[in-house]
């Protein structure tokens, strides 16, 4: 009888994980879930509270943050959200930052032209005014009415220009010379009194018509008489009370500037022309007169060292 084999017994055990879902890996998904929904709702508070330059300026920051931490938020962004942190506001080199009206708290930048051009705006009122008396005190002074037509007041890109013109029969001066009529003293001096009202410096320049001398341009002509002419206007307007530092300028101009183009030779070519200047024109002149002090101080050393002896030289 052939032996009997026997089978080994397997036994086979299987591990069952005890407690399932009371394992902790479910609570680091959760904790993942809360945050990312308060990130969420966090978000859109933020996004439903600030303002649209705001939101700009947070725009700009994430597409540009090397930009913005250099060289501050953009013009115009004086609420932005991010805020220059120490050392000078680089966001007032465009402007002044001031209240907007009807929102406290709330600022807004104003930019250096606007104020510049405010000022300009008030400039121009505060000449239209000084029209305005000059005009009154012309009607209200019989002896002045009577040359209303030889008075010529306009506002100009220089501020207020008075001009007192000749007529064929009634000239301000002399035939030729740069003595005054006794009506054109009585005009200037009236004008004088009045131009102390107003803090603009002024300018003075004479006019005569395209009539020359006989001997031309070589000698004493029409330069020469334009410019005794406005010097003739300036001693009147001081002695009618107008304070002599207010002037900065007095010229004649010869037949350079015509009122009449057409007729070179009308009467109306022979006047006084004043101007009452703005400030963007007196700056500009001094500006002018500033360079070309300099370059005369300039130009008197270079003269100088070129006089003096060369001490080297045997």
């Amino acid at each position: 009888m052939a032996e009997e084999r026997i089978a080994p017994i397997i036994v086979k055990k299987i591990k069952k994980n005890g407690g399932g879902h009371h394992g902790g890996a479910w609570k680091i998904a959760y904790a993942d879930f809360v945050t990312a929904m308060m990130a969420f709702f966090l978000l859109m508070w933020l996004l439903g509270s600030t303002s649209k330059a705001q939101k700009e300026g947070i725009a700009e920051y994430f597409q540009t943050p090397l930009h913005m931490v250099l060289m501050g938020p953009s013009v115009g962004q004086s609420d932005s959200a991010l805020k220059n942190t120490g050392g000078k506001d680089v966001t007032k080199k465009q402007g002044q930052v001031k209240p907007v009206e009807g929102e406290p708290g709330k600022l807004k930048t104003v930019k250096i032209e606007d104020v510049k051009e405010a000022l300009k705006q008030a400039e121009k009122v505060k000449l239209e005014a000084l029209k305005a008396k000059i005009e009154a005190a012309i009607e209200e002074n019989p002896t002045l009415k009577q040359f209303k037509s030889q008075l010529k007041l306009d506002i100009t890109s220089e501020g207020l220009r008075v001009q007192i013109v000749d007529e064929q029969n009634r000239p301000m001066f002399e035939n030729a010379k740069a003595e005054l009529q006794p009506y054109a003293k009585l005009i200037l001096r009236e004008i004088g009194k009045t131009l102390n009202g107003v803090d603009n410096k002024i300018s003075l320049s004479g006019h005569t018509d395209a009539t020359a001398y006989a001997n031309g341009e070589q000698g004493y002509s029409n330069w020469e008489l334009s410019a005794d002419r406005a010097n003739a206007s300036r001693r009147e307007l001081i002695a009618g009370g107008m304070d002599e530092t207010k002037l900065i300028r007095v010229v004649g101009m010869g037949s350079a500037i015509m009122m009449d183009k057409e007729n070179p030779f009308n009467p109306i070519n022979r006047r006084i022309s004043l101007i009452v200047m703005n400030k963007e024109t007196e700056e500009e002149l001094l500006k002018d007169n500033e360079q070309v002090s300099v370059t005369e101080h300039d130009q008197s050393q270079v003269e100088a060292l070129q006089k003096k002896p060369d001490k080297a030289a045997p």
